[in-house]
């Protein structure tokens, strides 16, 4: 799917998981619909119609992407049983388990769960995870990926199904400093950025702010800790699960606002200062700086004269020339564990 910041990712999964339905070894519903779990936009979607199909996707650009194709798409759970349920299972082994039981749970003894997956993403282990949950699966295999299914009719395992629907459920982590799910960003700990970035953030920092690139709040919770000065904070996170987190996580702090957002494409309004630890990988796992360059464009045309950036990024990454070209005053403040500090300054 063409991401709204930068160079089309590759979805070869999407493309597979439609291979048995244009082969013809798998026939769309001729009524109650399918779900799509984990959706994203793309050729396949549009290839045939698709009627019924309701589409489920908590991450705000591929969500956008499928409401622009005119495709009905919902941001949180869909509830009520379908006779074909579709994912995209996620990396996170937790997570996917959960979704996978969900799945085999909406479609019911008599639907049909289709799932894909990259060889190099886990699709072995996937495909012996539905198996597990839900009887013998069939299997095809293209572009280095897999699509599998279950069949028409099967028995699923009841206690397992509960007991993987509940992997991915937020819990408290990190010895009960906040709470967390599987599948988000450093779910279980406090990635070494992050905490990077904390320790260098000045105390001075005043006024109005924003976090790009929120996650559950850590950085947040960060800020407002160490800085006296801030009247607001404003959480910008493209997937609502961490962002729900994020909710409760500083659920203590008044004049916090949470906005479901796309970074890349500009913030509503302007800021005394931002901090940032954004993302640099896309839907397939190689490096995608044109994310991080679209977060300090949108934080250099938000920042008020004499506002401040404070970003953490790998030291690889090459963020300069945006920079240099966006701020007059760029600095790094330190360079650790591979990470770098740095801090930019409108005129």
């Amino acid at each position: 799917m063409p991401t709204p910041s930068g160079p089309r990712d590759t979805d070869a999964a999407l493309d597979v998981l439609f291979l048995p339905f244009e082969a013809g070894v798998l026939a769309w519903p001729r009524a109650g619909g399918a779900l799509f779990l984990r959706a994203r936009d793309g050729w396949p979607v549009h290839a045939r119609a698709r009627d019924g199909l309701v589409c489920e996707q908590t991450f705000k650009p591929a969500f956008d992407g499928l409401q622009r194709s005119g495709l009905d798409v919902r941001g949180t759970e869909v509830e009520g049983r379908f006779p074909l349920v579709l994912v995209l299972p996620p990396r996170q082994r937790d997570e996917a388990r959960a979704l996978f039981a969900r799945a085999v749970m909406q479609a019911g003894p008599d639907g049909i769960v289709v799932a894909c997956m990259p060889n190099d993403e886990g699709a072995k282990t996937g495909q012996a995870d539905l198996a597990r949950i839900a009887g013998p699966v069939s299997v095809q295999s293209k572009q280095h990926c897999r699509v599998f299914w279950t069949g028409a009719s099967h028995d699923p395992d009841a206690e397992l199904l509960a007991q993987w629907r509940a992997l991915d459920a937020p819990r408290p982590v990190v010895d009960g400093r906040f709470i967390s799910r599987p599948g988000v960003f450093a779910w279980d700990r406090v990635d070494p950025a992050t905490t990077l970035l904390a320790h260098h953030l000045p105390a001075d920092l005043a006024g109005e702010g924003a976090d790009l690139g929120a996650g559950t709040g850590v950085l947040a919770m960060e800020v407002l800790a160490r800085c006296a000065g801030v009247r607001s904070l404003d959480l910008y996170e493209a997937e609502s699960r961490a962002l729900d987190l994020a909710r409760t996580n500083l659920a203590a702090h008044a004049h916090v606002g949470f906005h479901w957002h796309d970074v890349t494409q500009g913030l509503p309004r302007a800021y005394d200062f931002i901090v940032s630890n954004p993302p640099f990988h896309g839907q397939g796992r190689g490096d995608r700086p044109d994310l991080g360059r679209r977060f300090i464009a949108a934080a250099a045309d938000a920042l008020r004269p004499r506002g401040r950036l404070y970003l953490v990024a790998n030291r690889h990454l090459p963020y300069e020339a945006v920079l240099d070209a966006r701020f007059p005053q760029v600095r790094t403040l330190a360079q650790s564990g591979g990470f770098k500090i740095v801090e930019a300054t409108r005129a």
